[in-house]
């Protein structure tokens, strides 16, 4: 099996070091052409974990999606979501016969559906052929080798353990999971909850209040999870809970630096425009709580709603999230 990644960030970087330890050639899509030409010339991505070096002759490097694909059987996708259909929108080859795994951690805002579902039902892509590759994990630890865990997600098995397999490493352990909806949607809420960890440790508050507010969340997900795809799974394993503290207490994690600013003062646009990344956190809340309003039956969801009164509302933060602490337990 041939294997590309398509994205320049952290996490494509990270999958692509981890795929080229274990695969004689990866290819790699990158939008960036300026990048694709440094990483020929210097061995690293100029912009992102500059401190993994490649051997080039391992990599098939190019910034026409078409090329990358058409050489490929396996299709790691790591374009943020809010980027990731106008990607799409160049495929001039069919992509219907190609696996495709996902590592974005977000909705795609065009139709409101987690990645694996827009493939799906846009693409006509066969569930079978759709997989996930969630955490715990930050790119940042990939780069310096840091012992890291992958859940792999997919409906057939030998394609997520095919994946698992050519993922793991001395540092890198994995596991496989049946749960392809539940654990794209915990990768999507994981990020609303690190931002409204940001934004209170931007308003001043501390470890005490945090270990209270993601005890909260892990529940808040598990009712979420639950109303968009019931099914038996252990919302405390490691792809749920696990991807949900990393996130919430790292200084890697950018929806927490992202909520952060916000907590100090700053707006939802020069946050952005500081940040130079992209938090999924940010488009996540606003799906999140826009589909919850579809359910048949309501949710208690008081840590999406904040997020979204503040980012979306203009709801002042320190009052708003005063507001929520009462609302939690």
């Amino acid at each position: 099996m041939k294997f590309a990644v398509l994205g320049g960030g952290s996490w494509a970087t990270a999958i692509v070091k981890m795929l080229t330890e274990n695969q004689q050639k990866v290819g790699w899509y990158m939008r960036n052409s300026d990048a694709v030409t440094y990483i020929k010339k210097e061995k690293h991505n100029p912009n992102y974990l500059t401190s993994v070096e490649f051997h080039t002759e391992q990599l098939h490097l190019t910034d026409d999606i078409n090329e990358v694909i058409k050489a490929a059987d396996v299709l790691i996708f790591a374009i943020p979501s809010a980027f990731l259909e106008n990607e799409l929108q160049k495929l001039k080859v069919s992509i219907k016969d190609n696996i495709i795994f996902s590592a974005i951690k977000g909705i795609v805002p065009e139709t409101g559906l987690i990645v694996g579902e827009h493939f799906h039902y846009n693409y006509n892509i066969p569930f079978e052929n759709i997989g996930v590759i969630t955490g715990p994990c930050h790119a940042e630890e990939v780069a310096l080798e840091r012992l890291s865990y992958l859940t792999i997600a997919c409906a057939d098995q030998e394609k997520a353990k095919l994946v698992a397999d050519n993922l793991s490493s001395d540092y890198i352990k994995t596991k496989i999971s049946d749960d392809i909806i539940g654990t794209e949607y915990a990768a999507m809420l994981k990020n609303i909850y690190a931002l409204a960890a940001g934004i209170y440790h931007g308003l001043g508050y501390g470890d005490n209040f945090q270990s209270v507010l993601m005890s909260n969340a892990i529940r808040e997900m598990k009712r979420y999870i639950k109303r968009v795809h019931k099914m038996k799974r252990n919302i405390n394993n490691s792809a749920y809970l696990g991807d949900l503290l990393v996130t919430g207490y790292s200084t890697f994690s950018r929806n927490r630096m992202f909520g952060n600013m916000i907590g100090k003062g700053y707006t939802v646009k020069s946050a952005q425009m500081e940040m130079k990344m992209v938090a999924e956190g940010y488009y996540a809340a606003k799906t999140a709580f826009e589909l919850k309003s579809k359910f048949t039956k309501k949710v208690k969801t008081p840590i999406i709603d904040a997020v979204y009164k503040v980012l979306y509302e203009s709801g002042n933060a320190r009052q708003v999230f005063k507001e929520l602490t009462d609302k939690l337990d």
